[in-house]
């Protein structure tokens, strides 16, 4: 299969998860991405046993809306059954890069509130290690210099994402350069950066579950216990 007919081949697969493990009424978090627009695609035979959607962007809000799956607001509900969203980068132990559609911050908190993360990816996403895709880090604005400079002195070479900002208001940097030999480590100590929202590593809580593309199907992996 070609990379985008995996990418159709894992949103499928996505939707076929939801509809046996999300319970009848369940809520549901989705994310954000080229891989995540074909899952909600996909959902459009399953939205009368959703309950209600979370959505990690003012994009993906309107996709759903616009496919008649109602939207509620996180502050309302406790926990998600589940999470779908896509990656920028995944390693076998389930860590990811995820943010280069904008949306790493909202993406984590609505991980955070979910009993199981399903990660969607074709096979160009599948790395030994990460750090080649950039890593994006969400700042507030004021501090982008020095934040820069401190990301600078961990190895990276940081770039401000042009003409870009997040729905929160803030701005992106992507990081270059990085070796992520650890990543709980990196992301716990670039979080730790006055003027740092989130960045885009997902290892403190990673993927459960990697719906995996192949040129001869899609591959399930189980996050070890």
């Amino acid at each position: 299969m070609t990379q985008d007919e995996q990418k159709q081949a894992v949103a499928q697969a996505a939707a076929d998860y939801v509809a046996r493990h999300l319970p009848v009424g369940g809520l549901l978090g989705v994310g954000t991405g080229s891989t995540a627009n074909l899952f909600i695609a996909a959902l459009a035979p399953l939205k009368a046993r959703i309950g209600g959607a979370v959505a990690s962007s003012e994009a993906t809000r309107a996709r759903l809306e616009a496919l008649g799956i109602p939207l509620v607001d996180l502050n309302a509900i406790e926990r998600l059954a589940l999470y779908v969203d896509g990656a920028d980068e995944i390693t076998p132990q389930l860590a990811m890069t995820k943010g280069g559609g904008g949306a790493l911050t909202r993406e984590k908190i609505v991980a955070q509130a979910a009993d199981t993360f399903v990660c969607i990816a074709d096979a160009s996403k599948a790395v030994p290690m990460l750090g080649k895709f950039p890593l994006p880090v969400e700042v507030i604005p004021m501090a982008a210099g020095q934040v820069a400079r401190q990301l600078a002195l961990l190895g990276g070479k940081p770039k401000p994402r042009t003409d870009f900002t997040t729905d929160n208001g803030n701005v992106i940097l992507d990081v270059c350069g990085l070796v992520i030999e650890n990543p709980q480590m990196l992301e716990t100590r670039i979080n730790q950066i006055p003027g740092v929202v989130t960045n885009g590593l997902f290892a403190l809580r990673g993927a459960d579950v990697l719906l995996l593309g192949s040129e001869t199907g899609v591959r399930t992996v189980a996050r070890a216990p």
